[in-house]
C-alpha cells in the first residue's frame, strides 16, 4: 500500500437478496453467505482491504435488518465502525454518512461487500494507484477489464492518461444492448464500472454540495441529530429519511469533472446471478461446479447448490440447481437473471 497514506474501507453492506435466492433472502442476503470458498463475501472484503494490506479500520454502512450479521462477521478489527442507516437510500447517501464521520483529508476506499475478487494483490495495486489519484483530487472508479460484452454493468470510457496511474474517465454509459457492447470490449477503449471508488473525503463532499446540495445537506443533519452507540453509529432517523435516493454515480460521478479511473484486472464478478457465481467457481473438464452432496452424469456446464439432499442430475446441459431446506430451484443458465422475478424471491 502507497507509503504515508491510509486509506479507510468504506464497505457498503445490504442487499434484498432477491437474485441468489433461495440461498440468498431479505433477512440474510448474499454479502453474509459463503458463497465462494468458506468465508463470506463479506468477511472476504473486509480481509483484503484489512490492517496487513495496509489499509486503517473499515468504516461499514448497513442497515438495522442486517447489524446482527455485520456484528457477528466483522470479527477483530480495532477502531471499525458501523454506520447504521435506518432505511435505504441509496450509495449517495450512505457514503455520505460514511464521508462525514471520517476527517477532511482521509482517502476512502468504498467497496460493495457482496462482490468476489479472486486476485487479492491486484485488488491492492489498483488499490494503491486509485488512492494516490484520490490525494490528488481526483474522483476514481475502478475500472474493470471488459473481457466479454456483458449488458448488466455499466461502462467507462477511457480518456487521457494522468500520469502511470490511472485515466481521466471521458464517459459513463449505462448499461448498453449487446450489440453495443460488443463494439465497448472490441474498442479496448471501455471498462467495467464496478462500483469501487477511491474519493478523499473534503473532495467527494465538495462535489456532492455542488451536484445534489439537497443531499448533502440532508445527510449533515442526519449525522449532526445521530447518536453514537459503542461502535456504532445510528444517524438521526428523521432527517436520513428526508435523503433522496440516488447512487453516487447518478448523483456525483456523471457530473463531476474530477472523474479518473485505475484499470482493474482482478478476477472480479459482481455475483449478480446464479450463473455468474457458477462462473466464479471452481470446475471440473465438463464446466460442472457442486457445492454440498451431488451426483452429476453425463452433463456439462452445471451447477448443484445443496444445502442437505443429495441432487442428482443426467445428461443435462447449462442447468443450475439449488436446494435450500424446503425449496427448490431449477433454471437454465441463461434464465438465471430472472430469478428475482419468482413471486417465491419476491415475496420471502
Amino acid at each position: 500500500m502507497t507509503e504515508n497514506l491510509a486509506i479507510h474501507p468504506v464497505v457498503l453492506c445490504g442487499g434484498s437478496g432477491t437474485r441468489l435466492w433461495p440461498r440468498s433472502r431479505a433477512v440474510k442476503p448474499k454479502p453474509f453467505l459463503p458463497l465462494v470458498g468458506d468465508s463470506t463475501l463479506f468477511e472476504a472484503t473486509l480481509r483484503r482491504s484489512g490492517h496487513e494490506g495496509g489499509f486503517a479500520a473499515p468504516v461499514v454502512v448497513t442497515g438495522t435488518a442486517h447489524l446482527d450479521h455485520v456484528e457477528a462477521q466483522l470479527g477483530d478489527a480495532p477502531g471499525a465502525q458501523i454506520i447504521v442507516e435506518p432505511c435505504a437510500r441509496n450509495t449517495a447517501a450512505a457514503i455520505a454518512l460514511a464521508a462525514l464521520r471520517l476527517p477532511d483529508d482521509a482517502i476512502m476506499l468504498v467497496c460493495p461487500s457482496d462482490h468476489h475478487i479472486a486476485d487479492t494483490d491486484a485488488y491492492r495495486a489498483a488499490a494503491a494507484k486509485a488512492s494516490a489519484l484520490a490525494a490528488e483530487g481526483w474522483l476514481v472508479s475502478f475500472g474493470i477489464e471488459a473481457k466479454t460484452p456483458e449488458t448488466g454493468f455499466g461502462y467507462l470510457q477511457r480518456g487521457e492518461a494522468i500520469g502511470d496511474l490511472g485515466f481521466r474517465t471521458a464517459r459513463f454509459v449505462e448499461k448498453p444492448e449487446l450489440a453495443r457492447a460488443q463494439e465497448f470490449v472490441a474498442s479496448g477503449e471501455y471498462a467495467w464500472n464496478g462500483g469501487i471508488f477511491a474519493f478523499r473525503v473534503g473532495t467527494f463532499l465538495e462535489e456532492l454540495r455542488a451536484h445534489r446540495p439537497a443531499i448533502a445537506a440532508a445527510a449533515e443533519a442526519a449525522v449532526a441529530a445521530g447518536r453514537a452507540d459503542g461502535h456504532c453509529f445510528h444517524p438521526g432517523a428523521a432527517e436520513f429519511a428526508a435523503i433522496d435516493s440516488e447512487s453516487v454515480d447518478y448523483a456525483v460521478m456523471e457530473n463531476t469533472r474530477r472523474a479518473a479511473l485505475v484499470p482493474a484486472d482482478m478476477g472480479w464478478s459482481d455475483i449478480g446471478s446464479w450463473d455468474a457465481l457458477h462462473a466464479a467457481l471452481p470446475q471440473n473438464d465438463a464446466g460442472n461446479a457442486v457445492r454440498g452432496p451431488a451426483e452429476l452424469v453425463d452433463c456439462r456446464g452445471v451447477l448443484v447448490d445443496s444445502d442437505g439432499p443429495r441432487v442428482s442430475v443426467i445428461g443435462l446441459e447449462d442447468v443450475i440447481v439449488v436446494v435450500d431446506g424446503g425449496e427448490v430451484l431449477v433454471t437454465s443458465r441463461a434464465g438465471a437473471q430472472k430469478v428475482g422475478k419468482l413471486h417465491g424471491a419476491a415475496n420471502q
